[in-house]
């Protein structure tokens, strides 16, 4: 029996609430074995299309006159709301049809502390939102305060900062859950980042990497391995070239040769390939494997998945 983190991507949830419907059912399917199996389980997810479409209703209803301008970390919230409900309610229905009755499942709201001083807070680039032309979006920014930036000529588009996330303030209360064998759905959309205040924590205009907070979260609550999942098997190098090859193990330093060689495409694998060797190294025996949802039961029995682990 291990304790593990998983990571599931955003967009792999759907672009509607019907749509995510079933594809958490999908995810239940691969998810319980490893619960039925008897390990501690956490489920992180990304947020990506879900705080997008949230904060686009806002940014309409704002531009109409009908709702007040709803703040980034409320989104995120919002979302990690309505994500773990569908992930919670998917995960109970496929235990109950493999017979197991009485294992709780549980949503957090997570708060992802960050730093304030991140270098990130001076140069926001991450996008989110829908697309303005020029003088709209100037008038949003003298409005708002919010920083939009033109997009590769598909017109003007809101940014905020992606800063590193240092630690989560809801560590200790997700480790007493682990212990109870509760079955636990935090992180989501990389947390809620917050910075610390005179009077506690703020949330501030900014989205933490999902595969970065489900790296801090599988550290601090001492799992054994992080499972990144994505849309491929397994890390390729060459990926969509003739001579593509599949990597079914790496070490960190490997792992640094092919990202120097730019083999990872920043965004998308790259940063899962970061996250992966920051946990392999965080601690001596610690194992992070990077591969497909459906295949995520192989990997722990090394049929699927692209291990990395220190030597």
């Amino acid at each position: 029996m291990c304790r593990m983190v998983i990571a599931l991507g955003g967009n792999a949830l759907g672009n509607t609430p019907e749509e995510q419907m079933e594809k958490v059912k999908f995810a239940a399917k691969s998810i319980v074995p490893l619960i039925l199996a008897g390990n501690d389980i956490i489920v992180c997810h990304g947020n990506g299309p879900q705080v997008g479409m949230i904060n686009l209703a806002f940014e309409k209803g704002f531009e109409g006159g009908y709702t007040p301008m709803m703040p980034l970390a409320e989104c995120t919230a919002m979302s990690q709301g309505y994500i773990g409900y569908h992930l919670q309610q998917s995960i109970v229905a496929e235990l109950v049809k493999n017979g197991d009755h009485n294992t709780p499942v549980i949503t957090m709201l997570t708060q992802v502390i960050v730093d304030e001083n991140d270098p990130a807070f001076k140069n926001p680039t991450k996008p989110i939102g829908a697309f303005y032309d020029e003088q709209t979006a100037k008038k949003l920014m003298a409005e708002t305060g919010c920083k939009y930036v033109e997009d590769a000529g598909r017109g003007w588009r809101r940014v905020v900062a992606s800063p590193k996330p240092v630690s989560i303030y809801e560590c200790m209360t997700l480790d007493t859950l682990i212990s109870a064998r509760e079955v636990i759905i935090a992180g989501g959309g990389g947390g809620i980042p917050v910075i610390h205040t005179e009077d506690g924590y703020k949330g501030v205009a900014a989205v933490v990497d999902k595969d970065f907070a489900a790296e801090k979260l599988a550290e601090l609550v001492h799992a054994e391995y992080l499972f990144i999942l994505t849309a491929v098997d397994r890390v390729c190098v060459n990926f969509s070239k003739p001579d593509q090859k599949e990597i079914v193990r790496m070490t960190p330093v490997e792992a640094e040769g092919y990202m120097q060689q730019g083999q990872f495409a920043p965004g998308s694998m790259l940063p899962k390939v970061q996250a992966a060797c920051e946990f392999a190294n965080s601690k001596a025996g610690r194992k992070a494997i990077i591969g497909s949802l459906e295949k995520a039961p192989l990997a722990i029995e090394g049929k699927s998945g692209t291990l990395i682990q220190a030597d």
